[in-house]
């Protein structure tokens, strides 16, 4: 057993207990900060990627971070604020767009990876004063209540009477599944996407 001559004759024979562990804290400490510093700075170095979009016809060159979704590319970037970021997840698409033509929810759609593409939101649609027909379609048919699922509706509608996804009211609503209405307007939401389909 180690008398306690022998322990005050080591290094750290003078250092209480908390002492040394509070010495060994601050060198350990004091060893790690280079390392933090030096990779934030390298990170910090690194320019956000530059993309190339074309929203509603219209081109846009912006530098966005790699984490960007289209989503927030949209709403916060280019205050494009007509789709509407619902549950932020993908499950109610509040915020579907049409990406190179297929729909898609631009909460889940990373702006980075699409470079080049074509996007068109619910804002793109009407030409001028004229409502696109399904937008017209959802008013005559009273296909909204609070009107916040409506723009991912419209944009999603658009995207089934494309797909061919028409043949039924069962088949439109399949394939308007993904698009939630807390409202529950389904029945005239399919009756707006029908109508528009058949050229009524």
């Amino acid at each position: 057993m180690t008398s306690d001559a022998e322990i005050s004759e080591t290094p750290f024979g003078a250092l209480s207990r908390r002492q040394f562990v509070t010495a060994a804290a601050a060198v350990g400490g004091a060893v790690g900060v280079p390392t933090l510093v030096g990779d934030e700075a390298e990170a910090g170095e690194q320019e956000p990627p530059m993309i190339r979009v074309t929203i509603n016809g219209e081109v846009h060159e912006v530098a966005v971070d790699s984490r960007t979704s289209i989503l927030d590319l949209l709403r916060e970037r280019l205050h494009l604020t007509g789709t509407k970021k619902g549950c932020d997840q993908g499950a109610c698409g509040a915020c579907t767009v049409l990406l190179d033509g297929r729909r898609v929810v631009s909460c889940l759609t990373l702006a980075v990876m699409y470079s080049g593409a074509e996007i068109t939101t619910i804002e793109g649609l009407a030409d001028g004063d004229r409502l696109h027909p399904l937008q017209q379609a959802f008013i005559d048919e009273d296909a909204f209540q609070c009107g916040y699922c409506t723009s991912g509706q419209i944009m999603s509608g658009i995207g089934c009477i494309r797909e061919g996804h028409t043949g039924s009211r069962d088949e439109i609503r399949e394939s308007m599944s993904g698009n939630i209405c807390r409202c529950g307007a389904y029945r005239n939401i399919v009756s707006a996407i029908e109508r528009t389909a058949a050229g009524r």
